[in-house]
């Protein structure tokens, strides 16, 4: 247990670049938005000064319209394909043009949990947080639930949920390009050439309009109501309410916010899949995908029953944690980036929302694994699901952070309980 705490530590500060944190060297060289704020809660837990820089730096990267980016480039590195200069973001900072996953409230809630002194830092972080929330409010709904409007905005880049939205897509004119990724990872754990067209066109598509919101509203062909951005905004806004309470600041367009994304997730209630899905808003059609993302609602605070034979099939498919992607469905790929492998960072976010609503068997089978994973196999980006295998990038950072906070502590030392 202290070796691998101490190795975390290291993955940490070895992918410090002063201010922010790669998610690991090589494959990813800048900063990643929801894996910066699961850097800044693992610095938290030996150098929580570190961790408070961690958010400060990611913050400042926020455009004028309250959106956070999913990549801020802060130093040149030309071997990076889709650079500053294909994204040509308009933010303070050089930056793509879309978000993530805005998991940055929640984890602030728990590293203020641990570091009350933290709260002068915290209260400049706030403001900055509930205009990046009014953003998603404003621009990603529908029927309450929250959309991606690129695979990479969920964070889960080549999941199955974009497989029938990414067909509506010609890239026909998308020209030629050299990935970065492919070089440094096996290509059969990465996503195809095929879904790679389709994401470099839907980056054009948002240039030729200066990523104009109400613009790609009208013309973006790629809009998919998705239960990872629906759940762990809905868990940051809670988590937004508590803080503001605590400053004293008026919570009462949080609350609202709160009631529109809980009316909302229930519009990704599949009863075919007995499980919440991801819906093409273009097609108004489900997707059929049941995925680690599914099982996100007790991390958004909804204790849903009908849920949980979803997730017992999932668990029992799988010999480590929670696949990506269901490992009985035609398609699985245990190696293939979103479309199989289990992700330490997934684990965490539906294990934590098990534990919090009391579902502790569950929630104690899918924390063992993701230890297992990594007392056997170290810090990997991902794993096999069925073999444990590692895969990815190595020495990642996220994953470190998810030893650090949960996986190596026992339910009743895990900090921050927000």
């Amino acid at each position: 247990m202290t070796d691998l705490t101490e190795r975390a530590r290291n993955i940490l500060r070895q992918n410090d670049k002063g201010g922010y944190t790669l998610p690991t060297h090589g494959l990813y060289p800048y900063q990643w938005n929801w894996d910066s704020a699961f850097a800044a809660w693992g610095f938290s837990t030996f150098d929580p000064a570190r961790g408070w820089q961690e958010l400060e730096t990611l913050v400042a990267g926020q455009w004028e319209d309250g959106m956070i980016p999913h990549i801020l480039f802060h130093r040149p590195d030309p071997g990076y394909y889709p650079g500053p200069d294909v994204w040509k973001g308009r933010g303070p900072i050089p930056s793509s043009g879309i978000s993530q996953p805005p998991v940055a409230a929640s984890f602030m809630a728990k590293m203020l949990a641990a570091d009350p002194t933290g709260e002068a830092r915290a209260r400049a972080i706030w403001p900055k947080l509930k205009e990046w929330h009014r953003w998603f409010m404003t621009w990603r709904l529908d029927q309450g639930a929250v959309c991606v409007t690129h695979p990479w905005e969920a964070g889960r880049d080549n999941a199955p949920d974009w497989d029938n939205a990414m067909r509506a897509i010609d890239p026909s004119d998308v020209g030629t390009y050299t990935r970065r990724d492919t070089s440094h990872v096996d290509p059969a754990m990465r996503p195809t050439k095929y879904d790679y067209d389709r994401y470099i066109k839907l980056v054009q598509i948002g240039v030729s309009v200066n990523w104009d919101q109400a613009r790609l509203l009208e013309l973006n062909p790629f809009r998919v109501a998705d239960p990872t951005m629906t759940f762990t905004l809905l868990r940051a806004q809670r988590d937004l309410e508590t803080m503001g309470r605590r400053f004293g600041q008026d919570v009462s367009e949080v609350e609202e916010w709160i009631r529109t994304l809980e009316e909302g997730a229930q519009s990704l209630w599949n009863d075919e899949t007995g499980s919440y899905d991801s819906r093409d808003v273009h097609t108004g059609l489900f997707n059929g995908v049941l995925s680690n993302a599914s099982s996100l609602c007790w991390y958004a605070g909804i204790d849903d029953d009908r849920a949980r034979p979803a997730l017992e099939r999932m668990l029992g498919a799988a010999e480590y944690g929670l696949a990506s992607f269901d490992p009985k469905a035609e398609g699985f790929e245990p190696l293939r980036y979103w479309r199989g492998p289990t992700w330490p960072i997934m684990n965490y976010l539906v294990g934590s929302g098990l534990e919090e609503q009391g579902h502790h068997d569950l929630a104690h089978r899918i924390r063992q694994d993701t230890a297992r994973l990594m007392e056997q196999h170290g810090f990997a980006e991902y794993y096999d699901p069925l073999t444990g295998a590692p895969a990815g990038g190595g020495s990642f950072t996220w994953t470190a952070a998810v030893w650090l906070g949960w996986a190596g502590q026992s339910p009743e030392t895990c900090q921050g309980a927000a």
